[in-house]
């Protein structure tokens, strides 16, 4: 039986609420297919199922909210015989009484009956005693009942609604603040002259449509990815240790219109043509901007490049996201004075930046790389 668990969309992840359920047992299912709708931090997220089988039982109502990792359905392979629900025999189940709490009781002034020690546990957690039935003798609201309550996230009386902007923000500033603290970093730069790349993007798009143009960011991610396999010590999570991964998965930076950020992957832009990665820039930004994801496209980003493109700053420092080692982070194309062959110009100028995790490589590995993204951007017609 092949267990479908909560995933991990993101370091800043703890848990998901199954918002909707999309299949129902006995429904064939596949690679790929999206069986759930999560509503987490980022909006509500499409589930993909990365197994084939038949759907055996659904463990989690809708509306539950369930930890990262919690088993939430139940799925037979095709080798496996499937029991229907009706066939099923009831589980005896044996429950051990436990004695009834012994303690003082306070009445309330609006009839809840409450003990002493919970009352101030109530209170110290800002707990509404109005919401917990109580267990005790006579009904009164014990120190379990306020401690379940609190593990439930019974909200206080006066809960501050939080939007799905400041939401946002706050799980990736929960991701930053433990890159920083559990993450050695090291950061290199370096400066490109782009001259060669923008003649030839120009030349390009004279035989392209205006809906097919592409822009330079296209060239960019073009360039890291044909990096990573030559480099790749820079593509991959640090689990236990260096886990390098074969796909070529570039999480892209994405800026929100109403603040904040998301992160959504590019899957095996490696194998991209110029055109597919631009068709897939296309498709995935707007989708990002609409919170229409899917679990994939969070969870799977094996690298990160962040652009500015025409904000103006010259130079941006990424902070990894973790378990990923690296993330790149591109400026803004300026003028700029270019010494070449002792003759003094002004080229139009990009500054690359990294940031890695010096657990998994170091300086050395870092400026290989940087020099190699370097060499592709300076001959475009090799991207």
């Amino acid at each position: 039986m092949i267990e479908f668990q909560m995933p991990s969309l993101g370091a800043d992840m703890e848990a998901g609420t199954l918002a909707e359920w999309l299949v129902k047992p006995g429904d064939l299912v596949k690679r790929g297919d999206v069986i759930a709708v999560v509503d987490t931090q980022k909006g509500l997220i499409d589930i993909e199922v990365f197994d084939e089988g038949i759907i055996h039982e659904l463990l989690i109502k809708e509306k539950e909210k369930v930890p990262v990792g919690t088993v939430m359905a139940l799925i037979a392979s095709d080798k496996e015989p499937v029991v229907k629900q009706e066939e099923k025999m009831p589980a005896k189940i044996t429950e051990e009484k436990k004695p009834v709490e012994k303690l003082p009781v306070t009445e309330m002034r609006h009839g809840i009956k409450v003990s002493p020690l919970a009352k101030r546990i109530a209170v110290e957690k800002g707990i509404d005693l109005n919401l917990i039935k109580g267990t005790g003798e006579g009904d009164a609201i014990t120190k379990e009942d306020v401690e379940r309550a609190i593990v439930e996230n019974i909200a206080p009386k006066e809960e501050r609604k939080i939007d799905s902007t400041e939401s946002i923000r706050m799980a990736v500033a929960a991701a930053m603040s433990k890159s920083n603290r559990e993450i050695p970093h090291y950061y290199l730069e370096t400066k490109v002259d782009m001259s060669k790349a923008l003649v030839w993007l120009s030349e390009a798009n004279k035989q392209r449509s205006v809906k097919q143009r592409l822009l330079p960011v296209v060239l960019l991610l073009k360039a890291v990815a044909k990096a990573l396999t030559e480099v790749p010590e820079l593509n991959g999570y640090w689990e236990n240790g260096l886990q390098q991964k074969d796909d070529i998965n570039i999480g892209f930076v994405v800026s929100l219109r109403s603040g904040g950020v998301m992160i959504p992957a590019i899957h095996h832009a490696d194998k991209k043509s110029i055109d597919e990665l631009m068709a897939s820039l296309n498709d995935i930004i707007p989708r990002t901007r609409a919170m229409k994801l899917r679990s994939s496209e969070l969870s799977e980003s094996t690298i990160t490049v962040t652009n500015l493109g025409e904000g103006n700053v010259e130079t941006v420092y990424g902070i990894i996201y973790p378990p990923q080692v690296a993330i790149i982070g591109f400026g803004s194309i300026v003028e700029q004075p270019w010494a070449e062959t002792g003759m003094l110009d002004v080229r139009p100028v990009l500054n690359i930046t990294l940031s890695a995790d010096h657990r998994a490589t170091d300086g050395a590995t870092g400026s290989r790389f940087l020099m190699t993204v370097k060499n592709y951007l300076d001959k475009p017609a090799e991207l």
